[in-house]
């Protein structure tokens, strides 16, 4: 259960909105917070502990042991720090570590504006069918085209997937794909736990069909749905800061408001689990 957990990071804290709703295991420990995802070992980000300050000298040590112990099976290591301004710590301290260190752009919006650039002839709609979950399937491995072709990565993905959908039958939030002709081209979902704060989670276009305008209508379609269905008063999504569907967020109204750190080092096969 989760206990008095104090996080300042509004990325990390609709994470663990996610989690939660989702039915990880979230324990507070002072100083760190343990967020265990036993349905889907695989998955980093629900296998993960979050710190409340950045690295400092002697840490490195104490976290691989805080997280051996947390973890003692996983051939990854997750580590996030709270925080709104990307400090991820001392340099040599992670270089002990072995970790990448990716800081990502949280961006929030009130209200958004129109693209400037509808995507044709498309329908965008929740997805209601075995069907449209295959297709969202489909989409996701072939948005990931960079060797994650694994047994292990797939039974990841199908996990994750699996865990969305029954997120949205729960009612928690709803699963968009936008079409072309019958088939989902671009895809992502929108969660929420009614306290007015709402999560986009992994928006993605095929890569055949990148440039069209299918991303900005998507993405507008499910945030209006969020303000005005769902209620939610603010949108929230976290996206890479050299990645180009940063500027389609900022274009449709979303703001820079933190950079939320994430620490991992990949198990020894190098599959992705995030």
């Amino acid at each position: 259960m989760i206990g008095p957990v104090k996080v300042i990071s509004v990325g990390f804290r609709t994470d663990l909105m996610l989690r939660k709703m989702a039915g990880s295991l979230i324990t507070d420990s002072a100083a760190h917070v343990v967020v265990r995802t036993p349905a889907n070992p695989g998955f980093w980000w629900g296998n993960f502990l979050l710190f409340n300050a950045p690295a400092q000298q002697g840490d490195a040590a104490r976290w691989q042991a805080l997280f051996s112990d947390e973890f003692p099976e996983a051939p990854h290591l997750a580590l996030g720090v709270d925080g709104i301004d990307g400090d991820a710590g001392d340099a040599s301290v992670l270089a002990e570590l072995g970790v990448t260190t990716e800081v990502n752009s949280v961006l929030t919006a009130t209200r958004l504006v129109p693209p400037t650039r509808q995507g044709a002839k498309i329908t965008v709609r929740p997805l209601t069918s075995d069907g449209d979950w295959a297709q969202a399937m489909d989409l996701r491995f072939a948005c990931h085209d960079d060797g994650t072709g694994s047994a292990g990565y797939r039974q990841f993905v199908e996990r994750k997937l699996a865990e969305d959908r029954k997120l949205c039958d729960a009612g928690h939030g709803t699963w968009f794909g936008a079409f072309i002709d019958g088939g989902m081209r671009s895809a992502g979902g929108l969660f929420h736990d009614g306290s007015g704060i709402a999560r986009f989670q992994t928006v993605e276009t095929h890569p055949g069909y990148r440039r069209r305008g299918l991303a900005s209508s998507l993405v507008h379609h499910i945030g209006s749905w969020g303000l005005h269905k769902m209620g939610a008063r603010t949108l929230v999504i976290v996206a890479e800061p050299d990645y180009h569907a940063i500027r389609i967020y900022r274009a449709l109204g979303f703001a820079d408001a933190e950079r939320q750190v994430q620490l991992h080092r990949a198990p020894q096969s190098g599959d992705s689990r995030d």
